[in-house]
């Protein structure tokens, strides 16, 4: 009963109005003050600073400085396999699509159509293929990175509700990763086929941002469009090696991968995982 108090709670509050305003505060350069909630936050989630490329909490002048904080390097050693995680995070959900249907939790599903915005097209490729389902919990790093080599196809703003994306949400209503707002990333690799990349946002997620974008900071949302937004990339060779980055949350979220039929096998170790990291063996080419 508490979980379903928690879940009704969310379509009542004004959740564009409020991730609007953690995204100005995260923003803004307040001194001591900004120094002062970093070093909370970093008490509050047990964030292991020592892992960070710059571990001095008082040398960030935004809190989304600190969220988005580079690993030092050699934080994350790379496996040599075929896929790798693409985040620190958890496992929320992962396996076979069946047919067009990606398992969200019991009782729910949604389909590969509605999850990259209505293309039934794009979608077609992934039927009976693999999906892994990342949650960045508010202690993980926050940037994403390639689990294997691709050159992006297409990138698509799909505007949004803004849920939150913690299990008990993903429990409580129903198509949660293809109702709230996110950026779809698809790639085409040469040993892989096609595969994508979503990052879900959620509430309080202030924006989402890739690599190659080409706005301040690669920032995509602000501004938050009521429509859906394509950019494609056949002209462009936006070529990305296996770990590199390709994008980042700007306060934490959920990333969704798809791979086409009969292409990945899924690590048993990497299964069997409650927590992952950047970097481990997810799966090798079948």
């Amino acid at each position: 009963m508490k979980n379903r108090l928690k879940v009704l709670a969310q379509y009542a509050i004004p959740k564009q109005a409020i991730t609007a305003l953690a995204g100005i505060l995260a923003h803004f350069e307040g001194g001591n003050k900004t120094s002062a909630v970093i070093k909370w936050f970093v008490k509050r989630y047990n964030v292991n600073m020592a892992e960070a490329a710059n571990p001095d909490i008082k040398s960030y002048k935004t809190f989304n400085e600190f969220f988005t904080r580079p690993l030092r390097e050699g934080a994350r050693p790379i496996a040599q396999t075929d896929f790798i995680c693409p985040v620190d995070g958890a496992i929320s959900q992962f396996g076979s699509i069946e047919q067009d249907q990606i398992f969200q939790a019991k009782g729910h599903h949604y389909s590969t159509a509605a999850l990259l915005g209505g293309d039934k097209s794009s979608a077609k490729r992934y039927a009976n293929g693999k999906f892994a389902c990342l949650y960045l919990s508010p202690k993980d790093y926050h940037r994403i990175h390639m689990p294997c080599d691709g050159k992006l196809v297409k990138m698509t703003y799909v505007p949004g509700d803004l849920f939150s994306v913690n299990p008990v949400t993903a429990q409580g209503v129903p198509g949660l990763f293809a109702r709230n707002e996110r950026v779809v990333c698809e790639f085409v690799s040469e040993q892989y086929g096609h595969f994508v990349m979503v990052l879900v946002g959620a509430t309080i997620v202030g924006s989402m941002a890739t690599v190659w974008h080409d706005t301040k900071q690669g920032i995509i949302n602000p501004p938050r469009r009521g429509h859906i937004q394509v950019w494609t990339y056949k002209d462009k060779d936006v070529t990305l090696k296996q770990g590199a980055e390709m994008g980042r949350f700007l306060l934490g979220s959920t990333v969704v991968m798809l791979f086409e039929k009969d292409v990945l096998q899924f690590n048993a170790e990497w299964q069997a995982a409650r927590t992952v990291r950047l970097g481990e063996m997810m799966g090798v080419k079948l």
